[in-house]
């Protein structure tokens, strides 16, 4: 029977946890938070803010904010998200469902299941499909897990988009996993190409080339923007993610030889695009050649090394919070 969901605890309150927990409330949710920040003097107050204006109660601790709850949410960072699943364990109960949508490898989605089914609560895995912001509480999720289909239902009947894949743990992270070897190195590709071809002047006759031999995808219209921009804004999130994708390929036996470097594409380019003084902005229009052009200056000058210089891709071991 799918269970009733009343009181949700969100662990993580940044732009995932943040979005969903204010559209719960406004479900008429009982919402409480719990959130790093929130022991930190100096982001605490913002942090409390933003919680009061979602509608949603910033708990003093982690054990404070699940207690109680119907619901537990997990919407962290990939490196945070096994330790926030072995400290929710201790303060499980029956009849709780925590729910876990990080973005990390199947192997460590059931090291968190067998965490918290030890303490008695059920684990649902959670793998979301597309970007949080634009569709809010609608932003699909593939849900795996013994419940997936009861839980699957009961949070359907409060506004979300969910669909039970498998009913066991791990298939729903593979499929996103493996799909983010696609998405995220496309664009990866993208930018390396455009570089070039903005180096040596020939972006227009590659950019017309594309558009010929994939007609539709809009490579010589906004397409371009839009993948190097998502480097540009999430690249620091993303690449963690790709660093799971590539751990989940390790653990299939597979050597990660696009996955890695990838990751290290994306931690590159927001380091370079800071030290170009070209980050990404919220308020302003992003565009890839300004944001190319910085770079490529760098690089003339002999300030910027020509391979990529950020952070090296580090495959963890699933299950080592530490990681």
């Amino acid at each position: 029977m799918a269970p009733a969901f009343k009181t949700t605890a969100i662990i993580g309150f940044g732009e995932a946890g943040g979005i969903l927990g204010a559209e719960l409330a406004k479900q008429g949710q009982a919402v409480r938070t719990y959130d790093i920040l929130l022991d930190d003097a100096a982001a605490r107050d913002a942090m409390r803010r933003k919680a009061a204006a979602a509608g949603v109660a910033a708990a003093p601790s982690h054990a404070a904010a699940v207690a109680g709850a119907d619901l537990v949410i997990s919407a962290v960072t990939a490196a945070s998200a096994v330790a926030v699943a072995t400290t929710f364990a201790p303060h499980a109960r029956r009849g709780q469902v925590f729910l876990d949508l990080n973005s990390i490898s199947p192997e460590a989605k059931r090291a968190n299941a067998r965490a918290v089914e030890a303490g008695g609560a059920d684990y649902v895995e959670a793998a979301v499909m597309a970007a949080v912001p634009p569709k809010r509480l609608k932003v699909p999720m593939l849900l795996g897990g013994a419940r997936a289909a009861d839980v699957s239902a009961a949070l359907n009947a409060i506004g979300f988009a969910t669909e039970p894949v498998a009913d066991r743990v791990g298939v729903a992270s593979a499929i996103k996993m493996c799909r983010s070897v696609m998405i995220k190195g496309l664009e990866a590709l993208t930018l390396e190409c455009l570089m070039g071809a903005r180096r040596y002047g020939a972006e227009k006759e590659v950019l017309a080339s594309l558009a010929g031999t994939f007609p539709g995808m809009g490579w010589d219209k906004e397409l371009p923007d839009y993948l190097i921009g998502r480097i540009a804004e999430h690249g620091r999130r993303r690449a963690a993610e790709m660093r799971e994708v590539a751990q989940t390929l390790v653990d299939g036996g597979i050597a990660p030889r696009l996955a890695a470097p990838t990751a290290e594409l994306h931690d590159w380019f927001v380091d370079a695009l800071a030290a170009a003084g070209a980050a990404w902005k919220a308020d302003a229009a992003f565009d890839w050649r300004t944001a190319v052009d910085a770079l490529l200056t760098r690089i003339e000058r002999c300030d910027e090394p020509r391979s990529g210089s950020g952070p090296k891709p580090r495959v963890a071991r699933a299950g080592n919070p530490g990681e």
